[in-house]
């Protein structure tokens, strides 16, 4: 070929370049480490996880993660059941929201719904057409030290309290 000899084309094996081997990290995951779904992203089905979680393309079904904060971005659409730790609305989402604490929802936000929580807030601006159920703390009646809520009550005295009535003052 044009003056070359066959010993000088290179062969196979000259071309063949030997990729370092791949080591793991064994580094933990950040506890602030959040997952995202991008805009560009659509999802039908059910979510579950255990950790953060952003939302800025579209969720059809539901999303369960239970003590964990989910972010509906302001790009995000989703039409889900939610049930979540922490949830906050920026973007579009229709469904009903069930948070272990706190639901916030912003000024950009278009929620339409139900939302049951302990704490709830919104931004002025805010679209927001929803059923709000928020719990209601235990509360405990307090009682003084020493004496329990029985011995308490035996303290009430046993005989009947007569209340004088006007027929009574003739008397």
């Amino acid at each position: 070929m044009l003056g070359k000899s066959k010993s000088d084309t290179p062969k196979a094996e000259e071309f063949k370049t030997e990729a370092p081997p791949i080591t793991p990290t064994n580094r933990p995951v950040s506890a602030s480490a959040k997952t995202l779904i991008g805009e560009h992203i659509s999802i039908n089905g059910d979510i579950r996880g255990e950790g953060d979680l952003v939302i800025e393309g579209t969720v059809k079904g539901s999303v369960i993660l239970e003590k964990y904060h989910l972010t509906v971005g302001p790009k995000g659409h989703v039409d889900a059941e939610i049930n979540a730790g922490n949830v906050t609305v920026s973007g579009r989402l229709t469904g009903n929201i069930t948070a272990l604490d706190k639901v916030a929802i912003t000024k950009d936000a278009d929620f339409n719904g139900v939302i049951k929580a302990k704490r709830f807030s919104v931004e002025d601006g805010a679209y927001l057409k929803a059923t709000i159920e928020l719990e209601r703390e235990a509360q405990i009646k307090a009682v003084p030290m020493g004496k329990s809520a029985k011995d308490k009550a035996s303290e009430l005295p046993k005989e009947p309290f007569h209340l004088p009535s006007e027929a009574d003052k003739g008397k």
